[in-house]
C-alpha cells in the first residue's frame, strides 16, 4: 500500500466531513488520504490500534463537540493518544473560546466549521505540519546540544548581554553549587565568583570581558573559583561573545573547568623534579638554586656562608651487609637527624648515594661551622636501631667557607668535596676545613681512578702469592693471592693505594673475576708442574658475592682452568655473614657445591660469627692480625687467640693465624696450638715465579724436618729464599 501522508478526520456530521474531503481533493499534496470516524473512541481506537504504521498520519482534525466526549475533554485524550501528531480543532462561532483554550493545552491551531473552503483548510493544515515539523527539528537540536553540553567534562555558562545568567550545564552546577533554574536571571557574579588563588582578590569576569570587547577572553593564572558553599576550587577557563544574525552581540558563553587535580600533579610533579625521592630533601638542583641565591644575599649584606659536605663512612659495609633495605632506612634516619641539627634557614640536602649536603647562610664568622660540624657528628653517631638491629655509623664532613674557597656553586661543591675525602683520609668520624693543597690530592686520587679503569685492558694488574705454612712441620699448606697494580709510572701499588677507590667506583666486581680467573689458572700450572697440593685462597667482597651471577661465574671459571675446585679457596669477610641468613646461606651451600672450599677471613673483628658460623659451611678461620700482633705482650688477644683455635677444632675447621710477622709470634702460636699461619717473618707476597721456587725449596727443607730438633721449624731458610724477592717488592711499592 502507498506510504500516503493521511489526515484523521474526527467528525460525526456527514456534510462537515464531506465538507472536509471536498476541500482536500482540490489539493495537490500527497498527503490527501483522509480517514474519518464519528467519535473520540473510535479515534483513540485507530491511533492507538496502529493505523499509522501502514499510513502516515500527518494531522488530526478533530471536531470540539462528539457524540461520546465534547470541548476541552476531547482534545485531551486525542493529545493523549498521539502528543506527536499535529491536531486542528474545528469548532462552531459559539465555541471560539474553548478552542482558544484547546490550543493553550497543545493543539496546533483551531478553524471555525463556517470556513472549511478549499483554499484555507490546506493552507492551515500546511502551515500547521510545518510548523509542528519546525519545533520538532529545534525541539530535537536543543535535546542533543543538551546531552552534549551535559556530557562533556567541562563546565558551560552563559549569560545574556545585561550580564544574567541565561544557562548553566550540569558540569557547571556541580562546581557553582547553583542549579539552572536558581540560577536563571541573576547577576553572573553573584553565581560565578572568581578569586586569585594567590591573595583572594577578585578577579575580573571574563564573561562581561569578552562582551565589552567582543573576544574570546582567558581567565587570570591562579584562578578559583568559590562555590555558593564557600569552598573553592581552582579552575581554568575561556570567555567568547554570543552573536545574532546581524553580528551583534547578545551576551556570552563560559567554558571552563575545575584544575585541582591537575595542579595537584604539576606541584607533586615538580616536588618531586627537585627532592630526593627516598629522604625527601632537596636535591641537587635545588640545593644549587638556593645556594646562589643565599651567595647573592650574603654578598649583598657582607655576610659569610658555609657548605658542609657529608658523607656517611663505610656505608657500603651497611649495604653489603645488612641489604639495601636497611641502608636505605639508616639514610632516612640520618636525614632525620640533619634536619634536627640546622635552623630553619638553613638546608639539608641529599647528593646520592650517601653524600649529603648542608648550606649554612648568614654566617658571622667561619668557625660558626666548625661548631655546626662537631654536633652533627656527635649526633650522627647515636646507634640507629633498625628493624630491631642496633646500627652504628659514623660521618666525614669536608667544610667551604664563602667567598673565601670559591665564587661560584660548582667551585664551592667541587673544594668541598675534596675535603670531605680529606676528612675520610684522616681517619673518618672528623670534618675537615678546605685547604689549596686538597686540590691536588683530589686531582690524584682522580688519576688513580681513571688509570685503574684501564688497568684491566692494559694488562697492569698482577698477582703476588704469601705463602700459608703449617706451624709444626714448616710445609706449605696453601698460598693467598694478593692483587697488586704494577702503575706505568708509580710502579708497583699494593691494595691500600687503590682498592678503596676500586670499591666507591664500582670496579671491585670485574677486579675479582680478573683475580678468580688468573689464581685458577695460575693453579692448574702448578698442578701441571707436580708441585704439592696446595690451597690458593682468594679474597672475594660481599658486592662479588651478593652477585647472581657470582655461583656460576665460579663454575665456568673451575670448568675452564680444570683447576680441581677443592684447590679453590674463598675468603669471605664476616660483614657478608651479617646479611639475610637465609640467603646467605643457599649462595655458600651452592658454593660448596661446586667443591671449593670457605674461609672466614679477618675473624673476630665482626658481630654475629659466632652465632652463625654452626649454620654455615664454613671450612677455614683465619685469625685476624689485629690479635696475633699482641700475642705476646697482650694477655687478652693471647686469650682470645686461644680461643678461636680451640672453637675451630671443636667445630673441626683449619684455623690460620695471620701477620705471624717474627719468632716471638711463631713461638706464641705454637704454644697455643695453632695449626697454621702466614705473615712477613715466613716471607711477603711474591710473583708467581718466586712462589714457584720457594715453594719447591721448601718441600726440599721439609722433607729434612724430621732430622732437625723437636719443633725447631727451618723458617730461616725460607726467609733466605725470599729475601731477594722481599727486597723487590719493597723497591717497587716504595714510590
Amino acid at each position: 500500500m502507498p506510504n500516503y501522508r493521511s489526515l484523521l478526520l474526527v467528525q460525526d456530521d456527514c456534510a462537515d466531513a464531506e465538507s472536509v474531503r471536498a476541500a482536500l481533493s482540490k489539493t495537490t499534496d500527497a498527503w490527501t488520504q483522509v480517514i474519518w470516524v464519528k467519535t473520540c473512541a473510535a479515534a483513540v481506537h485507530c491511533l492507538a490500534a496502529g493505523v499509522a504504521r501502514e499510513t502516515t498520519i500527518a494531522a488530526i482534525l478533530v471536531d470540539l463537540v462528539l457524540p461520546d466526549c465534547q470541548g476541552l475533554a476531547t482534545c485531551e485524550r486525542i493529545f493523549a493518544a498521539a502528543p506527536q501528531i499535529p491536531t486542528l480543532v474545528l469548532c462552531a462561532a459559539d465555541q471560539e473560546e474553548v478552542a482558544k483554550q484547546a490550543v493553550q493545552k497543545g493543539a496546533q491551531d483551531y478553524l471555525l466549521k463556517g470556513r472549511l473552503d478549499d483554499y484555507l483548510l490546506p493552507k492551515v493544515l500546511a502551515n500547521m505540519i510545518d510548523r509542528a515539523a519546525n519545533a520538532e527539528a529545534l525541539f530535537a537540536e536543543k535535546e542533543r546540544a543538551e546531552v552534549t553540553l551535559n556530557s562533556i567534562g567541562d563546565a558551560v555558562m552563559s549569560c545574556d548581554i545585561a550580564g544574567k545568567v541565561t544557562y548553566l550545564n550540569t558540569v557547571a552546577e556541580r562546581l557553582t553549587g547553583w542549579t539552572r533554574a536558581e540560577a536563571a536571571g541573576l547577576p553572573l557574579e553573584e553565581v560565578f565568583r572568581v578569586l586569585d588563588g594567590t591573595t583572594g582578590a577578585v578577579v575580573a569576569n571574563p564573561m562581561a570581558a569578552a562582551i565589552s570587547e567582543n573576544k574570546t577572553v582567558l581567565l587570570e593564572p591562579n584562578s578559583v573559583l568559590r562555590r555558593r558553599d564557600g569552598a573553592e576550587a581552582p579552575i581554568e577557563d575561556s570567555a567568547a561573545p554570543i552573536h545574532n544574525r546581524l553580528g551583534l552581540v547578545t551576551g556570552a558563553v563560559m567554558v571552563f573547568h575545575d584544575v585541582s587535580a591537575t595542579r595537584a600533579l604539576s606541584i607533586r610533579m615538580s616536588h618531586q623534579a627537585h627532592h630526593d625521592s627516598l629522604t625527601d630533601l632537596p636535591n641537587r638542583v635545588l640545593l644549587q638554586d638556593r645556594l646562589n641565591q643565599a651567595m647573592a644575599m650574603t654578598q649583598r649584606h657582607g655576610q659569610k656562608l658555609a657548605v658542609l659536605y657529608l658523607d656517611v663512612d663505610r656505608f657500603k659495609n651497611v649495604n653489603d651487609s645488612l641489604g639495601h633495605d636497611v641502608g636505605d632506612s639508616l639514610l632516612v634516619l640520618v636525614a632525620q637527624r640533619l634536619l634536627a641539627c640546622v635552623r630553619s634557614s638553613d638546608t639539608v640536602s641529599r647528593q646520592g648515594g650517601d653524600e649529603f649536603v648542608i648550606l649554612l647562610p648568614e654566617l658571622m664568622r667561619g668557625h660558626d661551622a666548625a661548631i655546626r660540624a662537631e654536633k652533627i657528628l656527635a649526633v650522627l653517631s647515636a646507634p640507629y636501631i633498625i628493624d630491631s638491629r642496633s646500627v652504628h655509623v659514623t660521618a666525614s664532613i669536608g667544610i667551604v667557607i664563602y667567598p673565601d674557597d670559591g665564587t661560584d656553586a660548582e667551585t664551592l661543591l667541587k673544594n668541598a668535596d675534596f675535603a670531605m675525602y680529606h676528612a675520610k683520609e684522616s681517619g673518618r668520624s672528623n670534618f675537615q676545613f678546605f685547604r689549596e693543597e686538597m686540590n691536588v690530592r683530589a686531582l690524584e686520587r682522580q688519576a688513580i681512578e681513571d688509570g685503574l679503569r684501564h688497568a684491566l685492558a692494559r694488562d697492569e694488574l698482577v698477582l703476588h702469592y704469601q705463602p700459608i705454612l703449617d706451624l709444626w712441620s714448616g710445609a706449605p699448606t696453601g698460598v693467598e693471592a694478593l692483587i697488586r697494580w704494577r702503575h706505568p709510572q708509580r710502579g708497583l701499588l699494593l691494595p691500600e693505594h687503590f682498592m678503596e677507590i676500586a670499591e666507591e667506583s664500582g670496579l671491585i666486581v670485574p677486579m675479582g673475576r680478573w683475580v678468580l680467573r688468573e689464581s685458577c689458572r695460575q693453579g692448574k700450572i702448578w698442578e701441571a708442574l707436580g708441585l704439592p697440593p696446595i690451597r690458593i685462597a682468594i679474597n672475594v667482597s660481599a658486592v662479588e658475592l651478593r652477585d647472581k651471577e657470582f655461583v656460576e661465574y665460579v663454575r665456568r671459571v673451575l670448568a675452564e682452568s680444570e683447576l680441581s675446585p677443592h684447590r679453590l679457596e674463598l675468603e669471605l669477610t664476616e660483614t657478608f655473614l651479617m646479611q639475610d641468613s637465609s640467603s646467605t646461606a643457599a649462595v655458600l651451600r651452592s658454593l660448596k657445591q661446586l667443591g671449593v672450599r670457605l674461609a672466614l677471613d679477618d675473624f673476630g673483628t665482626g658481630y654475629s660469627s659466632l652465632s652463625h658460623l654452626k649454620g654455615f659451611p664454613i671450612d677455614t678461620l683465619k685469625i685476624d692480625r689485629a690479635f696475633v700482633s699482641e700475642i705476646t705482650t697482650n694477655a687478652d688477644d693471647a686469650s682470645i687467640v686461644r680461643a678461636v683455635i680451640t672453637l675451630g677444632k671443636s667445630l673441626q675447621l683449619r684455623v690460620v693465624a695471620e701477620g705471624v710477622e717474627s719468632a716471638e709470634h711463631l713461638a706464641k702460636l705454637q704454644d697455643c696450638q695453632c695449626p697454621e699461619g702466614q705473615g712477613f717473618y715466613f716471607g711477603r707476597p711474591v710473583a708467581s715465579d718466586e712462589i714457584t721456587r720457594m715453594l719447591s725449596k721448601i718441600v726440599q727443607d721439609a722433607r729434612s724436618f724430621a732430622d732437625g730438633p723437636s719443633g725447631n721449624v727451618p723458617m730461616l731458610d725460607f726467609a733466605a729464599i725470599s729475601k731477594s724477592a722481599d727486597k723487590s717488592e719493597r723497591r717497587n711499592t716504595r714510590n
